[in-house]
């Protein structure tokens, strides 16, 4: 399943910081960023319940919030991209 992933982490507190960090490299082991808080997945159904219960752990919903949009197998013709894009593909092969 593709996913579009997008989070607000509130960084007023030193804990909010770190909350940040830690959701970014979560998103990142599943993804590829495409912007600051928003990321590109393709993940099976059983990482996506892992990605989600990863998440959820570290998130605080008082302040904090996260998105998970779900494109579906036909997510090519849903998404149109304009100006810089440093040859992002999501096909391509991962380096991690």
């Amino acid at each position: 399943m593709y996913l579009l992933v997008a989070y607000d982490v509130a960084t007023s507190a030193p804990s909010g910081a770190r909350r940040l960090r830690k959701v970014a490299k979560i998103c990142l082991d599943y993804g590829q960023r495409v912007q600051n808080s928003v990321f590109e997945c393709k993940v099976d159904p059983a990482q996506y319940v892992a990605f989600k219960e990863r998440i959820l752990k570290i998130i605080d919903e008082k302040n904090d919030s996260i998105r998970f949009y779900h494109l579906g197998n036909h997510w090519q013709k849903r998404i149109e991209h304009f100006g810089k894009n440093d040859d992002y593909n999501i096909e391509g092969t991962l380096l991690v």
